[in-house]
Formats: C-alpha cells, sequence, structure tokens
C-alpha cells in the first residue's frame, strides 16, 4: 500500500482521516488492541463512561484541530468547561498552578513561601544549574521544591529525578517575589492559566468516543489485534507482511522487537528511552469538590492525581485515581475497576531530544516517520497530536 499506518491512536486516527480527507485511501492501519483510541479509550465502569488511559480533554485553543475534530463529533455533543484544577499541599488544598495561588494558604504558609521564593536562585542572578533537582530549587525555591515538586514528580516518573533534563520545564515561569507578594496581598492569583485553561468533554460519552467515531472511516482498513513486532527500514515492511511505501509510526520505539536497518548507535540509543507505566483505578464515591482534578503530592498516598468524574462528566458518579504502577498494589483491588497502560508517559531523560532528533532524521530518510506522543517520544496533549498529524499528513500528501 502507499501509506502504512502503524498504532490506531489519536496519531495514526487523524492521519488516516487527513489522508481520506485528501482523496488517498490506499492505506493500512496496524493495531494491537481490540479497539482503536490508544491512551484515550473509554469504557463503562459504574454504568458511565470512564477513560482507562488517564484524564484526556479537548483544549479549546486550536481552531483548526476543534474545526477538524468537529466533523465527527459535533460541537453541540460537548460541554465546554473552564478548568477547575486543585493541589492539596500540606493543610492546604489550593488552585493550581501553584505559584500563582500561593495566596489561598494559610497565612503563616504564605509567610513562609514568600521567603523561600525571595531567595530562589532565578530571583538572585544565581546561574541556571542542570540537574533536575537543583534546577527545581533554582527556579521555583526550596518550598515549593520541597513541598509539590520534588515528591509529586517522583511519585509520577519515579525515584531518580536526576535522570530527567530540564529542558522540557523551561515553560515554567520564574516565580517572582515581587509578584507573588502583590498576589498575597491582593488576594488574586497572577500570571497565565496552564494548558486546558478551558476545555470540552462529551456531554453523554468518555472521551473514546470522539476516537471511536475516527475509526468509522477507515472502517476495514484498520486491522485489529494486530501487534508490531518487526520494522525493516530498508525493505519497508512491517511483521514481515506489510509492506509499504511510506510508514508512519505512532507506536513506541522500544515495543518493536526487532527493528532492521538500523546500525547499533540508533539502536543503543533506542534502548535508552525510558517511559512511566500507570494505573487507573475508578473509585464509586463522589467527592465534596467542585474541581475537576486534584495533585496530591503526598508521598504516603499511593496516587499522584484524581480526576473527579462527577464533575465534568454528566450523570456520572465517582472519581479516578491515577498511579504509578511502580506504587500500585494489586491486592485486595477489584480487577474490573483498574486499568494498567503500560506506555503512559514518555520521560523526558538527559539526552533524549538529542536521541530522537537524530532517529527521525534518519528513518524519515528511509520513508519510515515517527508521529505523535510514542513516535516522537514526546509528551504530547491529544490535540497537539491531531495538529501534527494533520500537517504531516497534508505534507506529505503534497509531495506526489
Amino acid at each position: 500500500m502507499k501509506y502504512l499506518i502503524l498504532g490506531a491512536g489519536p496519531a495514526g486516527l487523524t492521519f488516516a482521516n487527513r489522508l481520506l480527507q485528501n482523496g488517498i485511501d490506499d492505506f493500512l492501519v496496524l493495531e494491537k488492541e481490540a479497539d482503536a483510541g490508544g491512551l484515550c479509550r473509554s469504557r463503562d465502569v459504574g454504568g458511565a463512561p470512564l477513560d482507562i488511559g488517564g484524564g484526556h480533554f479537548l483544549d479549546v485553543r486550536n481552531p483548526k484541530v476543534l474545526d477538524f475534530l468537529f466533523t465527527f463529533m459535533p460541537e453541540d455533543m460537548w460541554d465546554r468547561y473552564d478548568r477547575d484544577s486543585r493541589i492539596v499541599v500540606g493543610e492546604n488544598t489550593i488552585n493550581s498552578p501553584i505559584e500563582a495561588n500561593i495566596w489561598q494558604m494559610k497565612l503563616e504558609d504564605q509567610v513562609q513561601y514568600l521567603k523561600a521564593i525571595a531567595v530562589a536562585g532565578c530571583n538572585l542572578d544565581v546561574p541556571m544549574p542542570e540537574k533536575f533537582i537543583d534546577w527545581i530549587y533554582w527556579k521555583l525555591g526550596n518550598k515549593i521544591a520541597e513541598d509539590y515538586m520534588i515528591p509529586y514528580n517522583k511519585k509520577m516518573f519515579g525515584e531518580d529525578l536526576n535522570e530527567l533534563g530540564t529542558y522540557w520545564l523551561e515553560k515554567l515561569p520564574n516565580v517572582s517575589f515581587d509578584e507573588t507578594l502583590i498576589s498575597c496581598l491582593e488576594r488574586k492569583a497572577y500570571g497565565t492559566q496552564p494548558g486546558h485553561a478551558s476545555f470540552y468533554y462529551p456531554k453523554e460519552y468518555g472521551y473514546g468516543e470522539l476516537w471511536r467515531r475516527l475509526s468509522k472511516a477507515p472502517g476495514d482498513r484498520i486491522l485489529y489485534n494486530t501487534p508490531v513486532t518487526g520494522l525493516d527500514l530498508d525493505q519497508k515492511t512491517v511483521n514481515g507482511e506489510f509492506k509499504a511505501d511510506i510508514i508512519i509510526s505512532t507506536v513506541p520505539w522500544t515495543d518493536i522487537e526487532d527493528i532492521k536497518g538500523l546500525d547499533d548507535k540508533y539502536l543503543n540509543d533506542i534502548g535508552k528511552l525510558k517511559h512511566s507505566s500507570v494505573v487507573i483505578e475508578y473509585m464509586p464515591e463522589n467527592l465534596d469538590t467542585e474541581a475537576h482534578w486534584i495533585y496530591y503530592p503526598d508521598p504516603e498516598l499511593s496516587y499522584h492525581r484524581i480526576l473527579v468524574r462527577h464533575n465534568f462528566c454528566p450523570g456520572s458518579e465517582g472519581y479516578w485515581t491515577e498511579t504509578n504502577l511502580t506504587r500500585f498494589d494489586k491486592t485486595g483491588r477489584d480487577e474490573d475497576r483498574y486499568f494498567i497502560n503500560k506506555y503512559a508517559y514518555p520521560l523526558n531523560t538527559v539526552g533524549k531530544q538529542e536521541i530522537m532528533k537524530d532517529l527521525l532524521e534518519y528513518t524519515s530518510s528511509k520513508g519510515v516517520y515517527g508521529l505523535g506522543r510514542w513516535g516522537e517520544w514526546q509528551h504530547y496533549n491529544s490535540d497537539v497530536v491531531v495538529a501534527l498529524a494533520m500537517d504531516m499528513a497534508d505534507r506529505l500528501c503534497a509531495v506526489k
């Protein structure tokens, strides 16, 4: 075929449907699961949808993405929300992000945070450090570092945080002592909201319904229960069975057992890529909160965040937790209420950017393109993945 697409998650489904919109139907999609959607799949649990891959929402900021997706699931089938995300830090429950909402803490805690921010390295013109933990102290001060950022990231990504680079944290704002003091005095947040400041969520379904609908048009061009076990870059074949002019890979590079056409340097680099696994577990109790999701840095709690389902999924009850697999104890758990996701988050380890740049430049020269969260090994949200997949499909279709 002309195009062979590996994976029927948001990236693969968007690419396939964009091909169809461009008048190209000479493609095939291989998907290892029995249904489409990847990390954005939903299941009926407790009589309502539950997103088994974690918390996924549709950001409102990209009109091109929305126009594309609303052709499959019209806008009137979605509710729009202003984000209400919170953090439980010690005895304080405040809005996220923490640096903008210290004013919501108890007065004595505000004082301690302000004192720590005043002597943060970035506020004293101290040179920026290279190691992750040192960088967090330098950027945010010791209180935010020790009470929130370090314990939360350990729960989410693992104990050895210095394996992580700092390149992905540069979007964090400098925590200005002056601005934080003013916000505490005026009792209002400063700065901009993080991603998903406003978001859409389906009125009657889980987020997985969107991707189920995107799987309809490709129809039998999606082969389910077909994991990718082998990839030959020189022969342009997958599993020794499927051959294409162009291969679009949205699956984790580390999950392909046999890759031919790569020298040892690239294979060794792939072996350095790391990821985290998470468990999503449903809890039937309703919570007395209006929050959509809440972050928990407390190391005594196994989970790092909860998604309050009854506050964004109409007609539902309960909430679900998200827990790093290394912290999850199956003992006594109801197997119908938890879902393990082996590939949840690509880790932004030291050197990863250079590894992926070199790898993707080489594979694309062979007609094999990495796309999306796993094809590019980047922590992309689904709306970003859709935009990337649309652009790649348009670009490749333009090259006749």
